[in-house]
């Protein structure tokens, strides 16, 4: 895991990243800079338990690539998950609050994850653990409204202005940030090199 002094406003931006691509690059680049991030953690996970893993890449390649792509100085990489033996977000943040005392954290997901959140193991527990940055990603714009987690949780969303103070925010709070946008995704480039 990562090390952070106390006081510091830390992201935590997790995926399979399978392969990872610029538009992960340019989601931690916004989160960064739209949440005035000390640092931001970049999670390879072993694997998304809602997904196959008959297509992913082992562990060691995407953690691999992922350190080639996170240029920022500011972004760890990591894949402590692994060594720790968690597979579910909830204990991710559980086993992250728990050992990094007075770091004031954020989750950082793409809109496009907001659709399925509900189907998470225990969403309700992450919502309550840590703030949450929804960054915008292309065709995810408008279907977050209706997502069961924007709705659920509606009365805790802050104005995208006061980003910058999300993660000094105790849970649950939650925001929508717009920005640039890429039409990259790992599941496309996968097709495309088996094409």
């Amino acid at each position: 895991m990562p090390h952070a002094e106390k006081g510091l406003a830390v992201g935590l931006f997790g995926g399979s990243f399978n392969p990872p691509h610029a538009g992960h690059a340019l989601v931690a680049e916004i989160a960064l800079r739209r949440l005035a991030l000390d640092q931001l953690w970049w999670v390879v996970t072993p694997g998304n338990p809602l997904k196959s893993t008959r297509e992913l890449a082992p562990l060691a390649e995407r953690l691999q690539l992922s350190e080639s792509i996170a240029r920022n100085p500011k972004i760890k990489v990591s894949a402590f998950e692994a060594a720790h033996h968690v597979r579910f977000t909830a204990d991710t943040l559980a086993l992250v609050k728990a050992r990094n005392p007075g770091v004031d954290f954020v989750w950082i997901m793409g809109a496009d994850s907001l659709r399925d959140f509900h189907r998470w193991q225990r969403w309700r527990q992450i919502v309550m653990t840590f703030p949450i940055a929804v960054i915008d990603r292309p065709g995810a714009t408008l279907s977050f409204l209706s997502s069961v987690v924007a709705k659920t949780f509606d009365y805790a969303r802050i104005d995208e202005g006061d980003a910058p103070r999300l993660a000094r925010m105790k849970a649950p709070a939650w925001t929508f940030i717009h920005g640039p946008r890429s039409s990259l995704s790992s599941s496309a480039i996968r097709k495309a090199a088996k094409d």
